[in-house]
């Protein structure tokens, strides 16, 4: 892989991380949403002075914060906490920690990297079906989607196979998790992310697109 030729054929999750490590290195961060820690043990595994981000909205249910907990307390990784750098009205309207709060977080906890690692899955949802393992953002900074190929099935027997943190709202019918005002439960099976802004057409708080 080049940064400037990304490449086209996908390679092992680990692989890919250590490709990123070894062409970023401190100019490398890892972004964590607190819903499970797949991630952060594949890039750790490779590389335990990856620094992991996690934006803190100040929306989060508890126990996304206490999941991240947890991960900093196994893991004892080089964490950095986004947390609210002002408070903004509005709260409950859906969107709005999204596009006026976190993605800001995220220009913050990007600046001064030239890549970054994210735990997008082609299998999260139609919105992501394109993703690829190494891409470049908007901002023209390298994005690495180590886990872009796997499956739901892969990350269970992943998580199951090295007692995997995990959140506890996934198992309370919340198969993808945001923050409290945009998120809900949802059986609907056939899409991950249908508890997000439930009743209406946003599929992406910004972090992403």
């Amino acid at each position: 892989m080049t940064v400037s030729e990304p490449a086209r054929t996908e390679t092992s999750a680990a692989d890919a991380v250590a490709w990123a490590a070894a062409t970023f290195g401190p100019d490398l961060t890892l972004l964590s949403s607190g819903q499970d820690a797949v991630l952060i043990d594949v890039a750790l595994r490779v590389d335990p002075t990856i620094e992991v981000a996690f934006i803190d909205t100040g929306f989060h249910f508890n126990e996304t914060i206490e999941t991240m907990l947890r991960i900093a307390e196994r893991y004892r990784p080089r964490l950095r906490v986004i947390g609210p750098w002002r408070q903004l009205p509005g709260v409950g309207r859906p969107g709005f920690c999204c596009s006026e709060h976190k993605v800001d977080q995220l220009e913050a906890a990007l600046a001064g990297k030239r890549a970054w690692l994210s735990g997008v899955r082609r299998a999260d949802g139609d919105s992501r079906a394109g993703a690829r393992q190494v891409e470049v953002d908007r901002r023209g900074l390298v994005k690495i989607n180590p886990l872009v190929a796997w499956t739901d099935g892969e990350v269970a027997a992943y998580e199951q196979a090295n007692d995997i943190i995990v959140n506890p709202l996934r198992d309370r019918g919340y198969p993808s998790i945001g923050c409290r005002p945009c998120t809900s439960p949802s059986d609907d099976l056939d899409d991950p992310r249908a508890g997000r802004w439930a009743g209406s057409e946003k599929t992406e708080c910004g972090l992403h697109l």
